[in-house]
């Protein structure tokens, strides 16, 4: 059989799967940037969150960060943990809604943190996605302190093999609503990496439009592991 038949026989140009990867790959950023935008279209509550209207953080300059680790096979989120802030939070599945955009956790489990689990495993080759709100109508939610992590900080995340997978924050950045880049906040960071996101609402509340202004988005990469 030639390179350009399929099995049924038909045609197949060698072409035609790239093009269908990068249209698969177009619209899942488009539906991640939808999401981008939804997930600041939260209610605001009763305690007012720490992001505000605060420049990205970046990497300081002098923090000497490890090298990163070979990725390791792929293996569903259980908990995740960011000692720094004292968040320990089980991790629940999400997928997309029908208008294409991620559903972030229920507003019912403020404590609980969104992996997509239609994109990549964390600690496999990538960028794994955990989202969660900074709060509620109740109060603040799992990732209300999140801006204040810095580059070095650890994230572990416990997955359903036995695995803890530990990540090193690289950077912190604010997008704005208005200039949400999805390439930039979901793209892969260095081939070959694990990586790891961590997306919240930021910015200010806005009244009028009952939304955030912006998103927080934590950078990190896989830098070791445990059993």
């Amino acid at each position: 059989m030639s390179s350009r038949e399929h099995r049924d026989g038909r045609e197949h140009t060698p072409g035609g799967g790239r093009l269908l990867m990068g249209v698969a790959w177009a619209l899942l950023l488009l539906g991640l940037w939808l999401w981008g935008r939804e997930v600041t279209d939260i209610r605001q509550g009763t305690s007012s969150p720490t992001t505000g209207d605060m420049a990205a953080v970046g990497r300081p300059l002098g923090v000497q960060l490890p090298p990163a680790a070979e990725p390791l096979r792929g293996a569903r989120p259980q908990l995740v943990e960011i000692p720094a802030l004292d968040v320990r939070a089980p991790v629940v599945t999400r997928g997309l809604d029908p208008r294409g955009a991620v559903e972030a956790p229920p507003y019912g489990r403020p404590g609980t943190v969104g992996w997509y689990g239609g994109g990549v495993r964390p600690g496999a080759p990538g960028t794994a996605l955990l989202v969660g709100h900074v709060d509620t109508e109740t109060g603040p939610a799992v990732f209300y302190h999140l801006s204040e992590v810095r580059p070095g900080a650890a994230v572990r995340v416990t997955r359903e093999d036995g695995t803890v997978a530990e990540f090193t924050v690289e950077d912190v950045q604010v997008f704005a609503r208005d200039r949400f880049d999805a390439q930039q906040v979901y793209g892969v960071r260095q081939s070959g990496r694990a990586e790891l996101r961590l997306i919240t609402c930021g910015g200010s509340f806005d009244r009028d439009s009952r939304t955030y202004t912006a998103n927080v988005v934590v950078s990190a990469y896989l830098s070791g592991s445990d059993r």
